[in-house]
């Protein structure tokens, strides 16, 4: 599958600049949000803001700014059925290709003395992995990259074919599920012990 548009949303910002720019050089447009867009703009990238290409600015203190059709459309559409074509058209959604996305650092929250629910709270990312579940399930069309060390294999693969191989989609939808389960079970561990359910 050609990428044409990646989405980079991380935490971890390890190796997030070197790859975008190895993205940029090949004319793939870069859309990003908050500190990683700030990051990418800073290093002189040209980035898309997530609010211009949702038009929709970001709200409830950052709560909400993933979470809409356009992202979501885009990284869920079938890309060989008619219908969904149709509809991405009819609603001026653009299809998403790539996703880089790193989550809330949850655990490291909780490891710091004194931390109270309401910061653990805070840090239960639910755009990230939305966008992280979207792209793994339609990995038959969107390359899903949630480790920084599995950069090098995506641009590896790129240079060598202009591609990533659907056996590589389907190892990093695996490793995606993996991760969101990883964090779903140390959310649900932590409040079990807090609240003592």
């Amino acid at each position: 599958m050609p990428i044409a548009r990646a989405l980079m949303s991380v935490s971890d910002k390890t190796g997030i600049v070197a790859f975008a720019r190895f993205l940029s050089g090949l004319h793939i447009e870069i859309i990003s949000t908050g500190g990683t867009a700030k990051l990418l703009q800073d290093e002189g990238l040209k980035v898309r803001t997530i609010e211009s290409f949702t038009g929709h600015p970001e709200i409830m203190d950052g709560r909400i700014k993933t979470l809409h059709p356009r992202v979501h459309g885009g990284l869920l559409a079938v890309r060989d059925n008619p219908g969904h074509i149709q509809q991405m058209a009819a609603h001026n959604i653009l299809p998403i290709d790539l996703v880089a996305v790193n989550l809330y650092p949850f655990k490291q929250t909780i490891a710091k003395p004194g931390v109270t629910i309401e910061e653990a709270i805070e840090n239960i990312d639910i755009g990230g992995p939305t966008m992280i579940r979207s792209s793994a399930k339609n990995h038959a069309y969107v390359t899903v990259v949630v480790d920084p060390a599995d950069y090098t294999l995506v641009e590896e693969e790129m240079k060598k074919d202009g591609d990533v191989s659907l056996e590589t989609r389907k190892r990093l939808a695996v490793k995606a599920f993996c991760h969101t389960a990883d964090y779903d079970t140390a959310i649900s561990g932590y409040l079990a012990n807090v609240y003592g359910v």
